[in-house]
């Protein structure tokens, strides 16, 4: 059973697999053993960042197409999902509404590249998508009427998924069974859903085409394949999953503006997140994602907590300021290079157990 879910596509590792077995269960219970305000939004991005990284997996790792436009797309779910309840109300047809013109706009943008951009060579295409996603993050800053501008859009939604609204009293368990909790349980289902499609594509015929020409795209020329029909599907299905993420985003945060879901610095993260957790391998968005939120969220504290005790010792206390947690990022990125050149999904995979 749990194979055919997984598409066949088994961790086959022990160790992957009891990690994988961990997050999935950490995930599933997070609000009721993390119930402070922090660590739930950390669970919630964690989430949502597995879905739009195993989105980009898909493009580069599966395909081999390096893209910049990723969190165009991305932008635009959280964009279709503001724009339309800030116009309409907060109603679930406003938030459907929005959801799926979102996702149209996306397939449209993401065909319209593909089938002008990809019969260039790999560095022009890259070059193509970037200048594409700053256009439209120019865009979504300048339309201040629409989208906010700078200062991006508040919105509310039904009524069911505000977080004052209370569908269990006495709050057993010490946790509150309000509409956020019913928010962050929508988007764990979306998201496991969403995953477990994205497996069964690359391990469909259509994946191991796409396999083929992440390989050697002549040779799958020469089989018989259209390369560039293959490349734009994976290109249009690729966005149309990323702004699945950005609609999960827009749900969770109640607002959004150009550096929530367009800064450059989310297509730095999502590449990070690929390299740690390892690229082709829908598991390695998962195991990178968890890295990563989780040194972003807590390793200023972890330093914080380093540099008191570290007190006394010469230039010590210094090194380990909260101050310079990018700085401590960055060497955990090098060691994780390093250590796991395949990625730790990779690494996990090809060691015996």
């Amino acid at each position: 059973m749990i194979s055919r879910l997984l598409s066949h596509d088994l961790p086959n590792s022990r160790a992957l697999a009891f990690i994988l077995g961990v997050l999935f269960l950490a995930l599933l219970f997070a609000p009721f053993w993390v119930p402070s305000i922090k660590a739930l939004n950390l669970a919630a991005k964690v989430l949502i960042f597995i879905l739009l990284v195993a989105s980009f997996d898909l493009l580069l790792g599966y395909t081999g197409i390096v893209s910049f436009a990723h969190t165009m797309f991305f932008g635009i779910g959280a964009y279709g999902v503001a724009i339309a309840t800030n116009a309409w109300g907060p109603s679930w047809s406003a938030v459907i509404t929005g959801a799926l013109a979102a996702l149209g706009l996306s397939a449209l943008l993401a065909l319209a590249i593909a089938l002008f951009s990809l019969r260039v060579r790999a560095i022009f295409f890259a070059m193509i998508t970037l200048a594409m996603a700053a256009a439209f993050q120019t865009l979504a800053s300048q339309l201040s009427e629409i989208t906010g501008g700078e200062d991006g859009l508040n919105f509310r939604l039904p009524e069911l998924l505000n977080p004052s609204t209370v569908w269990w009293e006495g709050n057993p368990f010490g946790i509150n069974f309000n509409g956020k909790m019913l928010t962050y349980y929508l988007i764990f289902v979306a998201v496991l859903l969403l995953f477990l499609a994205l497996l069964r594509i690359v391990n469909s015929p259509f994946g191991s085409v796409l396999k083929a020409i992440r390989e050697n795209e002549f040779r799958a020329e020469a089989l018989g394949y259209r390369v560039v029909h293959f490349r734009a599907l994976s290109s249009v299905l690729s966005a149309l999953f990323a702004t699945a993420a950005g609609v999960l985003l827009a749900l969770w945060l109640r607002y959004n503006g150009p550096d929530t879901s367009l800064s450059f610095e989310i297509m730095l993260d999502i590449l990070l997140i690929l390299v740690i957790g390892g690229m082709g391998s829908m598991y390695g968005s998962i195991i990178g994602t968890v890295i990563f939120i989780l040194a972003q969220g807590y390793l200023q504290d972890l330093l914080r907590m380093a540099s008191g005790l570290a007190k006394g010792i010469p230039f010590l206390p210094a090194l380990l300021s909260p101050d310079r947690w990018l700085l401590w990022l960055g060497l955990m990125f090098v060691l994780a290079v390093y250590f796991f050149p395949q990625g730790i999904v990779g690494r996990l995979r090809d060691k015996k157990q």
